[in-house]
């Protein structure tokens, strides 16, 4: 199978390229605006073949019919201002599509949008094959497997302040601090606001971290998947305290009405993060979900799942699930057609081998309440 990893010269499509190459039987080209040559050599010392492909260009659905992709692997965000041009020009091509989204109504509206083209053209198109909600829910489903009911969902995801970052990721979170989005809070939708609601979490093995609300799939995706939650949330809890306090005012400002236009910043305060605040920080980073719900006989009962990255490989986690959707379509394991967010597809084992490569840990607990 012939993979176009778009974006593939990227933070995580440079993973991606580096991590499906090992394959046998898939052709990884790593498409780029500007690739430079015919070929790249990574710093593992893989080559890929290149290919200058633009999503914004007027001929990019012809370039991509052009380079005859089985599978087309969209990793050039952010994806929360993006339309779906890339997705249903997969479908034109006859191509299986996967993307890293994390944008909330990118992968929300995703199949509404998507799936008449690609029932059309009998091929699988997947939005959000990343951390979230390709991994989040597959924690759920497992964590939810135990109960009769799930109450609450809370999810965390804690980045190593050294590992490495991806601008888009970035321009990403703070495009939306400050702003309001939806949350279901107490069986209601309410209002919550980008890098507020500041907490402290715990970790294993890790000292603790203040968190901030994030807006993510999850959050449209999950009350109607999990019957009967009261309550689904997410935060993002950076190493750095000095970090949360400036996006916490920031976004407290822009709350005020001050249009602090943030996403531009992102490459300069990056610098500054890469220059000044990273000796601060460690490589090590952690995910955690917990589930609340009730067993047989009413109990209640916590259940929660921890991720810890060492070693500065958190950033392969959101690849995992695009890795592992890949192998998947290329054996001819996955048969379905249409568009669909990353839930339901994969089991939480599916990423055991995947994090035993990064030497990544997970546990569960559990307590009665």
């Amino acid at each position: 199978m012939r993979v176009i990893v778009i974006g593939g010269l990227g933070n995580f499509g440079a993973r991606i390229c580096q991590r499906l190459s090992q394959v046998a039987g898939l052709t990884v080209v790593a498409a780029s605006r500007r690739p430079g040559s015919s070929t790249h050599t990574f710093g593992s010392g893989q080559t890929v073949a290149t290919l200058a492909l633009d999503i914004n260009s007027p001929d990019f659905q012809a370039r991509l019919l052009e380079a005859a992709p089985g599978l087309v692997i969209h990793c050039a965000g952010p994806f929360q201002n993006q339309d779906y041009r890339v997705a249903l020009a997969s479908c034109a091509a006859g191509a299986h599509y996967l993307d890293l989204a994390d944008g909330r109504d990118f992968v929300a509206n995703f199949s509404d949008q998507v799936d008449a083209s690609a029932k059309a053209a009998g091929v699988l198109a997947v939005s959000g094959a990343s951390s979230v909600p390709g991994l989040s829910s597959a924690v759920v489903d497992h964590l939810s497997n135990s109960l009769l009911r799930v109450n609450s969902i809370s999810t965390v995801i804690a980045p190593g302040q050294q590992a490495a970052r991806g601008m888009a990721t970035i321009s990403a979170v703070f495009g939306y601090a400050g702003l309001g989005f939806g949350r279901w809070n107490g069986a209601a939708w309410g209002v919550q606001y980008g890098w507020q609601d500041i907490r402290r979490f715990t970790f294993s093995g890790l000292a603790p971290r203040w968190g901030a609300a994030c807006d993510v799939p999850d959050l449209a995706l999950f009350p109607e998947r999990y019957p009967g939650v009261r309550d689904v949330e997410f935060h993002a809890a950076l190493e750095l305290r000095v970090q949360h306090v400036a996006l916490w005012l920031a976004a407290a400002l822009r709350r005020l009405g001050l249009p602090l236009p943030m996403h531009r910043w992102a490459a300069r305060l990056n610098a500054i993060s890469d220059l000044i605040l990273d000796r601060f920080g460690t490589d090590v980073g952690a995910m955690k979900v917990q589930v609340l719900g009730n067993v047989e006989g009413g109990e209640q009962r916590r259940l929660t799942w921890q991720l810890t990255a060492p070693e500065g490989n958190g950033p392969e986690i959101p690849c995992m699930a695009a890795v592992l959707l890949a192998c998947k379509l290329a054996s001819g394991q996955l048969s379905l057609t249409g568009a669909i967010p990353c839930m339901g597809l994969l089991k939480l084992e599916d990423f055991d081998a995947e994090f035993r490569r990064w030497n990544i840990t997970s546990h569960i607990t559990e307590e009665s309440l």
